[in-house]
């Protein structure tokens, strides 16, 4: 009986020890995952004003903040992002762009954008607490930018140039936009194929 249960302390002595060993290997093996995963940043696409474009000016109707101007020169940058009521992503990264405005103010403005039936946006921007931004009521808008899916973002610098633009799912792929003001690269694909290009 004792040097079966020596036994037995043996066995699943060696098999803890392995299984430690293989937790280390594992973990080391996310870690090089994680190293070679490109990161996710907007998505771009090819319609509307392409990367570079000059935008003209447009006066535009918001719902708390009297005209608002979008594109042409303007002091500091300009964050358009198109929003619905429908959109459940939308309201999930409304607390990033408090946030954002409130961080990055200086230099950034924010103005949401979308189209349809003023009260039932009139009920959206109070429920979600949105007063304090720009709302825009403009298909022309969606129309020049050719935004099919939602929520879609466009950053324009102090002369309107289309800066970075894409579809946008959470707060890294909104932040992304800014990468391209940072490092010269319009999007996170074009910065993944210059790094592959130069390997």
């Amino acid at each position: 009986m004792n040097t079966f249960l020596i036994f037995a302390v043996i066995i699943l002595s060696l098999i803890v020890t392995m299984l430690i060993i293989a937790f280390f290997a594992l973990s080391r093996q996310v870690g090089v995952l994680f190293e070679r995963v490109t990161p996710v940043g907007a998505m771009m696409n090819n319609s509307g004003p392409a990367i570079g474009d000059s935008t003209s000016s447009m006066s535009l109707s918001s719902m708390h903040h009297g005209d608002v101007i979008i594109g042409g020169e303007r002091q500091g940058y300009q964050l358009i992002l198109f929003v619905a009521p429908n959109c459940p992503i939308c309201k999930a990264l409304f607390p990033v762009v408090r946030s954002l405005r409130k961080s990055e103010g200086t230099w950034l403005s924010v103005v949401l954008a979308s189209d349809g039936d003023l009260h039932q946006h009139q009920k959206f921007v109070e429920q979600q607490q949105l007063a304090s931004i720009p709302y825009v009521l403009s298909q022309q808008l969606g129309m020049t930018w050719k935004v099919a899916r939602l929520p879609f973002s466009v950053l324009l610098d102090e002369n309107g140039t289309v800066i970075s633009k894409g579809l946008i799912n959470n707060r890294e792929q909104l932040e992304s936009l800014f990468n391209a003001k940072e490092s010269g690269f319009d999007s996170l694909q074009s910065w993944s194929q210059g790094i592959s290009a130069g390997n």
